[in-house]
């Protein structure tokens, strides 16, 4: 399924797929630092699978509309972490790997219709909103790896680096914004998002049932 491809079943499957892409991610972003010890998530209602709570309205429409995007982003505090560094890079990871574990339970569903289920109008159906449900968690996770602030990537980059050039790293975020724009934009995007969306495709390809 293309990047920008919409029509009326993009569209009626997108929206729901969409908010469970999202809820998802956002929810395990704010569970994590919770477990790490970090009630600030908990404080601003974030830990709940509710949509409305962790929608970006911009964020969502380019996730509807070019598979990939954002959500509000959950607020911690680090200071709560016996780790900061490592937790996190713990509560950065969180999103992504959610959205690529339940990629990759769609992707087994998906499989599993193809395998057991006659051709219909009903399968074909289902077939597409699995599809549907795949692209959007991949497209949020690609996008959210990009090493560009304030996107997951940048804090897990932010993280694996040595001290001094984390620091030197972290001064890139002053930019970040302009740099987003320009790749969105440009449709330089794409190309960036491209490559991590088809490498996370072909990893829940190789471990699927």
């Amino acid at each position: 399924m293309g990047f920008g491809n919409l029509n009326l079943a993009t569209f009626l499957f997108g929206v729901p797929a969409l908010l469970l892409a999202i809820s998802v991610h956002e929810f395990s972003h704010g569970m994590m630092a919770y477990k790490l010890g970090d009630p600030t998530p908990k404080y601003q209602g974030r830990l709940t699978l509710n949509p409305l709570v962790h929608l970006d309205p911009m964020g969502a429409i380019m996730l509807l509309l070019f598979r990939f995007g954002w959500a509000k982003p959950v607020m911690i505090n680090p200071v709560y972490f016996k780790n900061r560094r490592r937790g996190m890079i713990y509560v950065a990871l969180a999103g992504p790997v959610s959205n690529v574990i339940l990629a990759w339970v769609f992707y087994n569903l998906t499989s599993i219709c193809y395998l057991f289920l006659t051709p219909t109008a009903f399968t074909l159906s289902l077939v597409t909103f699995l599809n549907i449900n795949i692209a959007y968690n991949l497209g949020l996770a690609a996008f959210n790896l990009i090493p560009i602030p304030p996107l997951d990537g940048s804090k897990i980059l932010g993280g694996l680096l040595p001290p001094k050039y984390a620091f030197a790293y972290a001064r890139i975020s002053e930019y970040a914004p302009l740099i987003l724009i320009i790749l969105l934009v440009t449709g330089g995007a794409q190309f960036v998002i491209g490559p991590i969306y088809r490498l996370l495709l072909s990893l829940i390809s190789i471990i699927s049932i």
